[in-house]
């Protein structure tokens, strides 16, 4: 491990690690000792990193998430005891730039990232299990195919050759056989976990939302049911965000949050005005006074709120509760 540091010096001492992840290689800085260490992204890489951590009073790990290439760090670490916090790229660059750290290296990214978890109070992020990494992938795949089919129908629409129309539909009757064994193989997945099917048949008892919309929420928002209401509306990006300055008060708009739960719940909202007898009569009621488009991002806000209601309180929806 590069740095030099006293005898002495680290004992007791919170450390605060970041490290900066690519496919190959991790890239690791240890605040405030000014130590930096470099190993590969694997198993062989990782132990020899936890072996080189135990002799420090490590307070917080903070990663990025970067697809797929933090798992096995994030994973080994916390079994080993380690608090780790995985953290969204944009957070951590906006932080960079806040304290005028303008240039941008592995190195210099991993010294951020120990940073920003000494200065900011991050929570350690939970360890989902391997089978629900391998669902969130898959539906976000899923998610992908389902824009691509868009795309493509779009391009269909927009030609007019006989030769395009042709190999454009035949792109999408792939597409729609693809589309359609990802959503089986998930369906398959959740029946087959008990816990995830309850969530499931859960979320699908609300009028609105249908098994893909279910499949979204359970992989892309699992702090529902174990947060507030508007914890869960701001982690989807759906509540409103404050633009008051001295005595002008700023319109509401919503702002980051989780885009692809976003997505999904834009089309469940629209089928929730429609068929959802509580959500229709609020819906109903907006459009009188504001935009369509305010009306259904109202109707997602307490779509998000209602799920996170029932799976906190483990039931299903209800026309009439008492």
């Amino acid at each position: 491990m590069q740095g030099k540091v006293l005898p002495g010096q680290s004992a007791g001492m919170r450390v605060y690690v970041g490290i900066d992840v690519c496919k190959e290689r991790l890239d690791v800085y240890l605040h405030p000792l000014g130590q930096t260490l470099s190993v590969d992204n694997s198993k062989k890489g990782i132990k020899r990193l936890k072996n080189e951590l135990a002799c420090f009073n490590i307070a917080l790990v903070t990663v990025e998430a970067t697809s797929k290439y933090h798992r096995d760090v994030h994973r080994a670490l916390s079994e080993g005891g380690i608090s780790v916090a995985v953290v969204n790229p944009l957070r951590s660059r906006l932080f960079a730039e806040a304290i005028g750290e303008l240039a941008k290296t592995d190195a210099i990214d991993a010294r951020i990232l120990a940073m920003f978890g000494a200065m900011t109070e991050l929570n350690a992020t939970p360890v989902v299990s391997v089978e629900l990494e391998e669902l969130k992938e898959i539906v976000r795949v899923r998610q992908q195919a389902v824009e691509e089919r868009t795309a493509v129908k779009n391009r269909l629409g927009a030609s007019n050759l006989k030769f395009l129309k042709i190999e454009l539909g035949r792109q999408l009757v792939f597409m729609e056989k693809c589309i359609a064994r990802l959503a089986g193989e998930i369906r398959r997945r959740i029946k087959a976990d008990p816990q995830l099917k309850r969530r499931s048949d859960i979320l699908r008892s609300v009028p609105g939302i249908g098994a893909d919309t279910a499949a979204v929420l359970i992989i892309g928002m699992s702090e529902l049911g174990t947060c507030s209401g508007k914890a869960a509306a701001l982690l989807a990006g759906l509540a409103p965000i404050a633009r008051d300055s001295g005595d002008t008060e700023g319109r509401r708009h919503i702002k980051g949050g989780r885009r692809f739960v976003r997505q999904a719940l834009y089309m469940a909202s629209i089928t929730a005005s429609r068929w959802n007898p509580a959500l229709k009569a609020f819906y109903n009621h907006l459009i009188a006074k504001y935009p369509k488009k305010y009306a259904l991002t109202a109707v997602m806000r307490k779509l998000v709120v209602l799920a996170n209601t029932l799976l906190k309180e483990d039931r299903l929806w209800e026309r009439q509760r008492a």
